[in-house]
């Protein structure tokens, strides 16, 4: 497997093993065990005590030792959508942000235009590789699926469907594999205050 992160600084010289090691060392040097995650469910026909999608999202994150501080839901509304991820982005206990919600192809699923415009850096990685994972389960449906993810203010943030399938395959195949490396190199570039 290649390591796109690995930069290779050798223009002709030689490296030794051990300065590799370090290099590689390094890399993950700033990763993180634990992370602090918010959950914004997109839903304009669910409560967050009828959110079996944002409740699979906090299990998953729990269960792997990490911690839900906040869940929230917002009807699909742009503008509102936008506001509140933009507010949970810069709370300081957020790491990361995962949503879930509103990444189709009707007119009222507007989740990927109200954030992504908030990203610095965007993860096309992660959209490639969520539709490549739920090819298997849901065939040539899935060139409607438009999760997507980036970093807003060194806070990984990723774009979930709304179902319950969805958020497990991107959670238990992606994020949670991931997320410490991820926030750990997000917030390396000073923003240690998240």
């Amino acid at each position: 497997m290649v390591d796109f992160q690995k930069r290779d600084t050798q223009r002709g010289d030689t490296e030794s093993t051990s300065d590799s090691a370090t290099h590689d060392h390094d890399h993950h040097a700033h990763d993180r065990e634990t992370v602090g995650a918010a959950i914004l469910t997109v839903s304009s026909s669910r409560t967050l005590d009828d959110d079996p999608s944002g409740e699979a999202i906090r299990d998953e994150l729990e269960s792997a030792g990490h911690e839900v501080v906040t869940r929230e839901l917002v009807r699909d509304d742009g503008d509102r959508i936008q506001t509140v991820a933009n507010h949970l982005i810069d709370r300081g206990d957020v790491d990361v942000l995962i949503t879930t919600g509103g990444t189709g192809v009707t007119p009222d699923d507007v989740t990927v235009e109200a954030v992504g415009p908030l990203f610095d850096k965007h993860l096309p990685g992660f959209g490639e590789l969520f539709r490549q994972e739920s090819k298997a389960e849901i065939g040539s449906r899935v060139v409607a699926t438009r999760a997507t993810a980036g970093v807003a203010d060194g806070v990984p943030v990723f774009v979930l469907p709304g179902s319950v399938d969805a958020v497990e395959l991107g959670l238990e195949a992606i994020i949670l594999p991931e997320i410490g490396h991820l926030v750990g190199l997000a917030q390396r570039a000073g923003h240690a205050d998240h």
